[in-house]
């Protein structure tokens, strides 16, 4: 029923999520126009090339003045740290490095294309100046944009040396034929002196020589793009590395983010949980104890009226179990406990509206948890088929890939589904990313639907 999609994902049931992804691109047929020559043959001349040496260019000034500043400012920071004095020039100077870093990461956004977030503000306990500079001075982040002041700037050196030496002698030399007219022939000079002494002299002046030199110019100009990128390559890594949001703070900041949806998911469930015993099971047991007490008293006085309402609250009992079933099935089903994932997904196949075919390749089961949201992942997404898909049939995958346990569930209706619209898909993508798990919806209008999900194994 499904088909590999790669080791990262395991299976998948379409084909085209590359050309999905790969189309909001552009016009492939304008994109094959303008790439007809090849990459290396265009590569000098490209927006990409020009941007990304403008950027080297910029980077000497900047790096010279960021490295002064950072260097003096520390310096005198560190050497008044004996008074007060040398906190408030720290917490100053390492400020004005945020400032210089935020400079950078707009500068890196627009000539390099680097989209590097911007790193959290700083959180001070208390409001006031001291407690500003106590935020200052402990945040990570300030001393990162210090260190990216301090080794930008011999970097910025090499790296504007290497480009303008490599740019200038490549286009100069490719564009020789067209200038090598200015030096004066009478005055004994046709062309530019390679060397010279008191008994010999070599002048680039003849045609040979002349084309040679633009024929080595053209190697130079088509090999400076990928120097020119390999340079910026290092200045991406330290601008990701450097100015960036620290990945501790980040994860702490997602896990703070995960764990309130974790607690509102956890609040909505017992307030649903409550809501049915009210008005469900509660309701009925009510209701029976009051049928109990009137046939109680009427068990004396007229018997078959008091069996008839024994037998009416006997199908009551009935069905008051069957909504305890239910609501306990909704909460953790036991033939999940019991059976696994397997057995779980076959009874909700049944209990569809639309026939569903299931297929579970596990090796061994996951954790208690990670089988649960799997198990009510699957539930909600058979609810969306049954009520608004339109489908004829529908299909449910369950596999592991390396770590992850993969959720694909798959239906011929009519498509449309948005995990953005603030539907169903919305929450449930939340509820997977606070265990680190991942949804993908594939749903064109027309169909078909194809739902993927991804949860750590935790086995």
């Amino acid at each position: 029923m499904a088909t590999d999609y790669g080791q990262g994902y395991g299976r998948v049931m379409r084909s085209d999520l590359g050309d999905r992804w790969s189309g909001g691109f552009g016009d492939d047929t304008a994109a094959e126009r303008r790439n007809r020559l090849p990459v290396w043959l265009r590569a000098p001349v490209e927006g990409r090339t020009l941007r990304e040496f403008v950027y080297v260019l910029l980077s000497l000034p900047i790096s010279i003045v960021a490295f002064t500043f950072a260097v003096t400012m520390l310096a005198v920071g560190a050497g008044l740290l004996v008074t007060f004095v040398g906190i408030p020039v720290l917490a100053l100077g390492l400020t004005a490095c945020r400032g210089f870093g935020a400079l950078e990461r707009v500068r890196a956004r627009a000539l390099l294309g680097v989209d590097v977030q911007d790193p959290h503000p700083l959180r001070a306990r208390d409001s006031g100046p001291l407690a500003w500079m106590g935020a200052v001075l402990k945040s990570g982040v300030s001393w990162r944009h210090l260190v990216y002041a301090v080794l930008h700037m011999p970097w910025a050196i090499f790296s504007f040396t290497v480009a303008v030496v490599f740019w200038t002698y490549g286009w100069a030399m490719l564009t020789y034929p067209l200038w090598f007219w200015v030096f004066p022939v009478y005055g004994g000079q046709g062309g530019i002196q390679l060397y010279g002494d008191d008994s010999h002299r070599f002048y680039l002046d003849n045609p040979f020589e002349i084309g040679l030199t633009s024929a080595t110019g053209l190697l130079v100009a088509l090999g400076t793009p990928w120097i020119i990128r390999a340079l910026t390559t290092v200045d991406r890594v330290m601008v990701f590395g450097l100015l960036g949001p620290s990945r501790l703070v980040s994860r702490v900041v997602e896990l703070e983010s995960d764990r309130g949806v974790v607690v509102d998911t956890a609040a909505a469930d017992l307030r649903r949980i409550e809501r049915d015993l009210h008005d469900g099971a509660q309701a009925r047991l009510v209701a029976l104890a009051m049928d109990l007490g009137l046939a109680k008293e009427k068990l004396a006085e007229d018997p078959q009226a008091a069996a008839r309402m024994v037998d009416e609250a006997h199908g009551e009992v009935k069905v008051a179990l069957q909504e305890l079933r239910d609501l306990a099935r909704g909460i953790h089903p036991a033939v999940l406990t019991d059976r696994g994932l397997d057995a779980a997904l076959s009874a909700l196949a049944a209990r569809c509206t639309v026939p569903v075919e299931v297929e579970v390749d596990l090796p061994s089961r996951p954790a208690a948890a990670i089988e649960g949201i799997a198990y009510f992942t699957v539930s909600e997404l058979l609810q969306n088929i049954s009520k608004h898909s339109g489908a004829a049939r529908a299909s449910v995958d369950v596999w592991r890939v390396e770590d992850r346990l993969m959720l694909q569930v798959f239906d011929d209706g009519q498509g449309g589904a948005d995990v953005t619209a603030g539907s169903g898909l919305a929450g449930l993508a939340g509820r997977l990313d606070a265990v680190d798990g991942i949804l993908v919806v594939e749903s064109p209008v027309g169909g078909p639907t194809t739902v993927t999900a991804e949860l750590p194994w935790r086995g």
